[in-house]
């Protein structure tokens, strides 16, 4: 099945074609780092490792470029209410961010520029602009440097939006624009800012406008024209709008392909932490296993809403435990020995679920009833069909970064956590055991105490059940 993806440019299902045979190239949104990360912004990074896991696993190359945008008015404006220098506060939250993506297992970006370590670029593609005539120096001699949305005929077909029904653009005083709705390029340098947020330009000194940061950094990496562009869906206006235009106006071909996840919600109500509705990974985590959090941030198609409530990670660390204990009994059914190795596989229909959009829900849906035939397998001892459908959870958890066997989900956790592990994975299957023996299977009955002792795993019965434990 050919890969098709929704493209909110044109707002139909594409079929995926890239624009080199064999090679994508994916640029996503990444943070603004003037505080804490929220889900929103895991959930969005985590869609986009989907994809990016996706792309390769059905054999393209991914070159994936997530920025850092480490200047920012919000950055200046939180570090002084910090009493900080700006550069700091950004490193700490760029810190905070790294540490959210590591723990839920998010691929690392072939490159992430931050937006400081590239001014020179973001001055060629404003001079390309002025001299274009979609840009000009501010009217008001405060250095500010415009983007004329008015000189940009195509400007909103983005968002599908006519230029005079868009609100103005609040970045700056608008008495320097010709149109309130123009956005700043460049923002010259005001009495009480820091010294050291400001570099010299042909237009005076001041700092870059946020949405030149991104064009700018994503034609440097990934050229004048690219494949995938990507962020949540509360970027697409202004910013994917601002971004696409003054790049398109400045020649370039920009995105093949716009792709917008959805946002996530708690109880039903956008989070706002006026309202104290707020949700952080480090929160999440202190409450359920990273792999749980990274399946149920996961388990929604990325364009739908992702509702946050009480029992959320709850049912999510159900659905894993399930995946986990088929894993274990298979693993000490076909590799009694300790030691194993395979090749996943993916059946048809977890592959057509995902080609179609990443359509996650109909591939965990598939994935699910794989496992419901392993166990049944497992009952009836017909291993043929147990190792079939091991091989096929593993290939389809590696696909979705939930493998529950990866060295991700056990690092760093400790040797407490591991235990409380392992002590899930032989209790259900000493709950096997005493399956078999009430209905007399004495051969599945033997076999499971077999294989837990091959694994290392003593078990002990009395008259209350059994008991395990590790031999010494």
């Amino acid at each position: 099945m050919t890969l098709r993806f929704y493209d909110s440019a044109s707002a139909h299902v594409r079929d995926f074609a890239p624009l080199r045979e064999g090679k994508v190239s994916l640029y996503y949104c990444g943070a603004t780092v003037q505080g804490e990360p929220h889900i929103g912004h895991v959930r969005s990074a985590l869609a986009f490792d989907q994809l990016t896991r996706w792309l390769q696993v059905s054999g393209y190359g991914v070159t994936v470029i997530r920025n850092v945008t480490d200047i920012d008015d919000k950055i200046l404006l939180k570090a002084a209410e910090n009493n900080e220098p700006w550069w700091a506060l950004a490193y700490r939250f760029e810190q905070a961010f790294q540490d959210a993506y590591n723990a839920l297992g998010i691929l690392k970006p072939t490159y992430e520029p931050r937006a400081t370590g590239h001014i020179p670029e973001m001055h060629a593609l404003i001079a390309q602009l002025i001299e274009r005539g979609h840009a000009y120096p501010a009217l008001d001699e405060s250095g500010d440097v415009y983007f004329d949305v008015r000189s940009w005929k195509k400007y909103g077909s983005l968002t599908n939006q006519n230029i005079d029904d868009m609100q103005a653009a609040p970045d700056a005083d608008p008495r320097g624009k010709r149109d309130p709705r123009d956005f700043a390029l460049w923002k010259g340098f005001k009495d009480g800012e820091p010294e050291t947020a400001k570099w010299e330009s042909p237009w005076g000194a001041g700092r870059p406008g946020w949405h030149l940061e991104c064009s700018a950094m994503v034609t440097k990496y990934l050229g004048t024209e690219f494949d995938i562009h990507g962020g949540g869906l509360d970027l697409r206006f202004p910013h994917h709008e601002n971004e696409m235009a003054q790049s398109q106006a400045a020649g370039h071909g920009f995105a093949n392909y716009w792709m917008h996840n959805g946002m996530v919600t708690f109880e039903g109500e956008k989070m706002s932490k006026s309202i104290g509705n707020t949700v952080n990974p480090r929160e999440m985590l202190e409450l359920a296993r990273p792999l749980v959090v990274r399946y149920y941030l996961g388990q929604a198609h990325y364009r739908s809403v992702l509702d946050y409530r009480p029992g959320s990670l709850t049912e999510a660390a159900a659905a894993v435990e399930r995946i986990e204990t088929f894993v274990q009994a298979a693993l000490f059914r076909l590799f009694p020995g300790g030691d194993f190795g395979y090749i996943g596989t993916r059946p048809d229909a977890f592959g057509a679920a995902m080609d179609d959009d990443l359509n996650i829900p109909a591939a965990l849906a598939v994935l699910h009833e794989t496992v419901r035939a392993g166990n049944t397998a497992l009952a009836a001892g017909d291993t043929a069909t147990v190792q079939e459908s091991f091989l096929a959870v593993m290939g389809m958890t590696d696909a979705l970064g939930i493998n529950p066997v990866d060295a991700q989900w056990s690092r760093g956790q400790g040797a407490e956590a591991e235990l409380n592990a392992l002590d899930v994975l032989v209790k259900a299957r000493l709950e096997a055991r005493a399956l078999a023996r009430t209905q007399k299977n004495w051969i599945e009955s033997d076999a499971i105490r077999d294989n837990l002792s091959a694994a290392g795993v003593e078990i002990a019965d009395s008259a209350d059940g059994s008991t395990w434990s590790l031999k010494k």
